[in-house]
């Protein structure tokens, strides 16, 4: 399979997975278990508002390599049928443009590019930093 072919949906479904595990890895390292506390900590980083605010800081502060743009406007660009239910179209499609990257990262094996993208996306929603 040629990540590079692949649909922004299809990119952004396999990110999703793969962001989230980042994000529940980060949570039990920080010794949250009981599972009303993961679920409350993943939403401040998995839902379409984290990673708008999340991918605008990273294109702000120019945080992106070429490609992953690319897949960026790839998954934002992409024609969902799925309506956002706790935000507005732009965020949920910044998002699923957020989610793409991840998806190509991991498809393509840059796993270790993936850990650092993800890192920085927890620390930019622990620190509260916003595009400027």
């Amino acid at each position: 399979m040629e990540a590079k072919l692949l649909n922004g949906i299809a990119l952004a479904y396999m990110g999703d997975a793969c962001f989230d595990l980042v994000v529940r890895s980060y949570l039990l390292h920080q010794g949250i278990t009981k599972p009303q506390e993961l679920q409350r900590g993943a939403v401040r980083f998995v839902s379409a508002k984290a990673q708008n605010q999340i991918v605008q800081v990273l294109i702000q502060t120019e945080e992106l390599s070429a490609t992953e743009y690319d897949m960026y406007r790839r998954g934002r660009n992409a024609q969902s049928h799925t309506k956002p239910k706790n935000c507005d179209v732009q965020t949920y499609r910044r998002s699923t443009g957020f989610e793409a990257i991840f998806g190509y990262l991991y498809l393509t094996g840059q796993t270790q590019r993936l850990q650092e993208l993800g890192e920085r996306a927890i620390q930019i929603i622990e620190s509260g930093e916003k595009n400027e």
